[in-house]
């Protein structure tokens, strides 16, 4: 059995980062952010943070065909709000990016379809 190739990932880091260092944002890449739902590590992909000290948590999610990445959005979207609110004001904002061409529901996450099942909705997060 061949493994899978979870190497597609990588193309959306290599435009992320360029963008952060020429936005004038540190950042560190896989960043511990506390305990996640349900217990359990939480790293996002990249920590980054702005001129006035503001933390941002970035999670990229790369879709090559469709499969099952998109039943996994709601809990990442939701594992990126908990690690908000329990933060104690240490995150500012959280941004889930989705790369590839595999998304069947991408149109729905970024137009907002999860927003009228989440309490804090826009608040905190993004898709894009």
């Amino acid at each position: 059995m061949n493994p899978r190739n979870t190497s597609t990932g990588k193309v959306l880091e290599a435009l992320i980062l360029p963008a952060l260092e020429q936005g004038g944002y540190k950042y560190r890449k896989r960043a511990f952010v506390g305990t996640r739902l349900g217990g359990g590590k939480h790293f996002v992909d990249v920590l980054a943070e702005d001129s006035e000290g503001k933390k941002y948590l970035i999670s990229l999610k790369w879709q090559q065909v469709p499969g099952t990445a998109e039943q996994k959005v709601p809990f990442e979207v939701l594992s990126l709000i908990d690690a908000i609110l329990s933060s104690g004001g240490k995150f500012y904002k959280a941004y889930l990016v989705l790369g590839g061409p595999g998304w069947r529901l991408r149109e729905f996450f970024v137009k907002g379809g999860l927003s009228k099942y989440l309490r804090y909705g826009e608040r905190f997060y993004r898709l894009g």
